[in-house]
């Protein structure tokens, strides 16, 4: 289903309904969830005709599609904002529930990678006991050097629950990547159409050879902080690489070419869209931090390449 830079599902699969967990009573108060960027929407072209493009993650056809204003967060939910979340109401996510999550191999002491069960067909994924947002490379691991990095081991569902709190929602896809596209038409990355114009890093990828090698030229072997590379023309930040991030629609793979408004994907699904990519992705075997491409995995499925940002319309300030 996924790529290899992306996580497998906690489980292989299975069918959901829209049916969450409680959302938390809870609720943030003014400015406690930072301030939205206000997006004016408008039609764009979406989608892609790469040849990088991975068979059968539906990025095209191109098809043009118009949304609303709204407003986005110019970075992806960070540690700091997901621990005021859990202080205020508790909230345990679905990796603590489940007891483990997905976890690079290269991220690992030697001894817990040779300890730790390896995901089928991708064994660079290791499902380790204990993985949370808050120690993300299991028991011994924290976040304290890592408050501005963006939260991982967080499930659809948790990030649906993070939104309850925050008054806020996931984006659609269509939304995502309006935003991603930062006003660029068909660009294949949001600052254009050079992975690296004038020889400067602009994302958080893999650097190297996968899954052995990384150089981590572009200054960063696991996540980066969220505002670590310049912004993209909407001023929103890491929508290429860092970590996956989650949207609101089920995951679909055909897509009409007639004109669409406000699309939000099918109605009932088994998984959820992800976009813009991770630090674990690299062209040799998952160029998926373009724009439009696009993977998806179970609501209930978290890894340490995974997280999120959110959205809200009409755009206000929180």
């Amino acid at each position: 289903m996924t790529g290899k830079c992306c996580a497998p599902p906690r489980d292989g699969g299975h069918a959901e309904t829209e049916t969450l967990l409680a959302a938390p009573a809870a609720t943030a108060s003014v400015g406690q969830v930072g301030i939205l960027t206000p997006l004016p929407g408008g039609e764009f072209r979406m989608g892609g005709a790469d040849p990088d493009a991975v068979a059968g993650d539906g990025e095209g056809p191109v098809r043009t599609v118009r949304v609303g204003g709204f407003a986005i967060s110019p970075y992806a939910v960070t540690n700091a904002e997901f621990a005021e979340f859990v202080t205020a109401t508790g909230y345990r996510t679905d990796a603590e529930r489940f007891g483990w999550s997905f976890v690079f191999a290269g991220r690992l002491a030697a001894g817990l990678r040779r300890e730790t069960r390896r995901a089928p067909h991708t064994p660079w994924w290791c499902a380790v006991p204990g993985a949370i947002w808050a120690a993300p490379e299991g028991p011994g691991s924290g976040i304290d050097a890592r408050a501005d990095h963006p939260v991982v081991h967080v499930s659809w569902r948790d990030a649906v629950a993070y939104c309850a709190w925050a008054g806020a929602r996931l984006p659609t896809e269509a939304e995502w990547e309006y935003a991603a596209r930062g006003g660029l038409d068909q660009a294949r990355y949001p600052w254009g159409d050079e992975l690296t114009p004038g020889g400067e890093f602009r994302c958080n990828i893999w650097q190297g050879r996968f899954p052995a090698q990384n150089t981590a030229a572009d200054g960063y072997d696991g996540t980066a902080p969220v505002d670590a590379f310049a912004p993209n023309g909407f001023g929103l930040h890491n929508l290429a690489g860092n970590v996956w991030e989650w949207c609101a629609d089920w995951w679909q793979t055909e897509h009409t070419i007639e004109p669409r408004v406000d699309p939000a994907g099918p109605a009932a699904g088994t998984t959820k869209v992800m976009r813009g990519g991770s630090y674990l992705c690299h062209d040799s075997h998952c160029n998926r931090y373009r724009v439009a491409a696009r993977t998806h995995n179970t609501p209930d499925s978290t890894s340490g390449n995974t997280g999120f940002r959110i959205a809200r319309r009409p755009s206000r300030r929180l």
